[in-house]
Order: structure tokens, then C-alpha cells, then sequence
């Protein structure tokens, strides 16, 4: 996914506020300034202090089963679609940037050559209404949700977004499906394996070449 990092560095985005929201504002006024806002609290200070639960995923299922969590899956669409827990609530942090204008295609281009070509990451933007969609599914604020994403990066913003709109019972499923086994989330449906949903591109090609070399070794 397409983060830079001053999206997910809370104390470079105050220091950076003004100058950016004048640049958004100046150089795409119909766009708000969510970037801004995605982490004015920090979700590793909410993590850290306990605010927000940190639950590995070994024990997602227990938490899932035996806490009354419900799963909040933030990945784009395209990474869903490969694999996704049964069961789950699925409303996307990021979603496609379809703006063509000068400026976007050139960061575009950049992105693709030096990540979407290797990830098959797309190009992607803010979900101007996730916090809307959010509430359309869970419209108690009272509701335990575990917030998850591949990395585990994505779905720190996704938590800062939700504790200032109201969502208090938050979870975060630390190091995101990646770092899930099968055994972990045993209700999985998709064409692939939960913890390699978010792996595409050239990359995706390398990993079923690990995987011939893998079955070959064990036959011989």
C-alpha cells in the first residue's frame, strides 16, 4: 500500500500542518484535508498506554470468540477479494485514486516503478467516507472491534480515525494477517492464504516459485 511515511508520523504532521493543508487547498480544493487528520492521536501512544488493546494473532480467535470482538478488516478492496476472515466487517482505509490530473499520473508513474511493479500495489488515496461507513455498519460506539490490516501499519491510522470518532473499545491486531499461520484464522475465504493477501506484482510471481521449490525439496 501507498503510505508515505509522514502519514503515519504524527509528531511530522503537526509540525507540517499548516504548510500542507495551504498546499492541498491550493493545489486541489475539492479534496479535504484527511491526511491531516488521520493521525492527530497517535495509535502507538493509544497502543502503548493500553487505551487500545494490542492482540497477536494467535490469540485473535479467543478474543474473537470469548470477548465478543468483532473484526474490522481496513484492507482495499483488491486485497479482500484474495482472502478474507469469515464473518468479518470489511469497510477500506484507502481506496483507489482515480484523480488523472498532472500531478497524481506523475506520482503514479513513480509509485509503479519503484512499488506497484514489484507489490502490484495500487496508487491510492484516503476513503473520505470511512468513518461514515464505519458507523453505518457498527452504529454502537459501545461495540469491541479489532481493527486489522496485511501490515499492521494501515490499521494504526484506521484506529487513530476511529477513537476520535467515538469508537472507545478498540483492539489492533498486531502485525496484521501477515503475520497470521493458517490455525490462526481456520474460517478463511479467497482464492489465496490470509497472510499473503496483500503480496502481488513481481513479487507474487517469486513467492510461487518459493512455494514449487518448497513441494519439490519435501518430494525428493
Amino acid at each position: 500500500m501507498a503510505i508515505r511515511l509522514d502519514q503515519l508520523n504524527t509528531s511530522h504532521f503537526r509540525l507540517k500542518y499548516e504548510k500542507i493543508s495551504k498546499l492541498q487547498h491550493s493545489t486541489n480544493p475539492r479534496r479535504p484535508s484527511l491526511c491531516i487528520n488521520a493521525v492527530s492521536l497517535s495509535a502507538k501512544e493509544l497502543v502503548q498506554s493500553g487505551t487500545v488493546r494490542s492482540v497477536f494473532a494467535k490469540d485473535a480467535l479467543s478474543v474473537i470468540n470469548n470477548e465478543e470482538f468483532t473484526l474490522l478488516d481496513i484492507r482495499p478492496v483488491w486485497e479482500r477479494e484474495k482472502a478474507f476472515v469469515s464473518g468479518s466487517l470489511h469497510v477500506p482505509l484507502f481506496v483507489k485514486d482515480d484523480d488523472n490530473g498532472p500531478i497524481t499520473l506523475l506520482k503514479k508513474w513513480v509509485h509503479f516503478g519503484y512499488i506497484g511493479l514489484w507489490t502490484g500495489q495500487k496508487f491510492t488515496t484516503f476513503n473520505p467516507d470511512f468513518l461514515l461507513q464505519v458507523e453505518k455498519l457498527v452504529s454502537d460506539k459501545e461495540v469491541k472491534l479489532l481493527v486489522a490490516c496485511g501490515e499492521g501499519l494501515r490499521s494504526l491510522t484506521a484506529i487513530s480515525r476511529l477513537y476520535e470518532g467515538g469508537y472507545k473499545n478498540l483492539g489492533w491486531l498486531a502485525g496484521g494477517f501477515n503475520r497470521a499461520e493458517d490455525e490462526h484464522f481456520p474460517s478463511v475465504e479467497g482464492n489465496e492464504k490470509l497472510q499473503y493477501a496483500t503480496i502481488g506484482g513481481a513479487s507474487y510471481y517469486f513467492l510461487q516459485v518459493l512455494f514449487l521449490l518448497k513441494a519439490v525439496d519435501k518430494k525428493s
